[in-house]
């Protein structure tokens, strides 16, 4: 159940958001991505055993060097690679048989698989206890965010000979390269804690990452369903526009990090027995946790309107 409710509730999020779309297919497309998920995990296990037969791909994966390796050759395009075909797949069926027509439906098309990926990724990593239910929580968005790139080049189809053209194959496999690349780094960048400094401290990049690529992923959602953009960037010179830039990373830093600290924060807490979250000592260190990482937020917050405010101000 809790494999499958959070990626439910993400998916009736967008359908609400996006308005008149038939509910039937998004369920296809969920049920295809569970499908997908599990095609890539025995792809994953038969790369695995290919590679030790011929190298000890064990012990080279067990440095970050090796795990930014199997990352970017085994992990990232098999998933990729299965979410993509999957939509694809799909999409050519419906269109076939059901006369589906592209439409500002089909980003939320390929959220329905991605969610419905996420799904079965949930139900591998509780049913072997390798992860909580709080880390699938926060992780449920994430195969989407991946995607979005390819997903989005994929849902700007103005005709079945879509793919057929040159330009729309070359945009697509470029958004690939991009969702691959986001997705090897967002897990390089997650395995990094288990490693000592300096390595360890790649971690602080995870949170920010994510949170770049949720805006992304947002942006995308908002074009395809024929939203107005929202800018940050308005400066006239140079100088301003890099002043604005280095503002957003500022705050991806900051807002990113802030999540990360309650995300530790809760990490820690979940094991311990409800009666010790009494003692004063641990109520005084989760107030101060809680309180400092509100303040990063809040000020990651406060630029961003401050960036919106000067944005809107402007005719684009």
């Amino acid at each position: 159940m809790w494999a499958v409710v959070p990626p439910l509730l993400l998916l009736a999020y967008y359908y609400y958001r996006a308005g008149n779309s038939p509910l039937t297919r998004l369920l296809l497309f969920f049920v295809v991505g569970a499908i997908c998920g599990f095609i890539s995990l025995n792809l994953e296990w038969c790369f695995e055993y290919l590679a030790n037969s011929v190298t000890n791909w064990r012990k080279i994966t067990r440095s970050l060097t090796g795990v930014a390796l199997r990352q970017l050759l085994e992990v990232a395009p098999i998933e990729e690679d299965c979410k993509f075909f999957g939509v694809v797949f799909t999409t050519e069926y419906l269109k076939r048989w059901h006369h589906l027509r592209p439409n500002r439906s089909s980003f939320l098309y390929f959220i329905a698989l991605a969610c419905g990926f996420t799904a079965q990724e949930n139900w591998v990593y509780l049913s072997h206890d390798t992860a909580s239910i709080f880390d699938r929580l926060i992780g449920t968005p994430v195969q989407a965010m991946f995607s979005a790139p390819w997903g989005y080049a994929l849902a700007s189809a103005s005709s079945a000979s879509f793919l057929s053209k040159n330009n729309n194959w070359k945009a697509v496999v470029l958004a690939w390269l991009n969702a691959v690349v986001c997705h090897a780094l967002a897990n390089i960048l997650s395995s990094a804690w288990h490693y000592p400094a300096p390595l360890g401290l790649l971690s602080y990049g995870f949170f920010p990452f994510l949170l770049w690529m949720f805006w992304r992923f947002e942006q995308l959602f908002r074009i395809s369903q024929n939203y107005r953009s929202v800018n940050l960037i308005s400066g006239y010179s140079l100088l301003h526009r890099l002043w604005q830039r280095g503002l957003v990373v500022f705050a991806l830093i900051l807002g990113g990090n802030a999540i990360f600290g309650l995300f530790l924060l809760v990490r820690m807490l979940i094991p311990l027995d409800p009666s010790q979250l009494l003692y004063p000592v641990l109520i005084w260190f989760i107030i101060r946790h809680c309180l400092l990482n509100l303040v990063c937020g809040l000020l990651a917050w406060g630029i961003y309107l401050y960036l919106r405010h000067f944005a809107g101000r402007r005719s684009f």
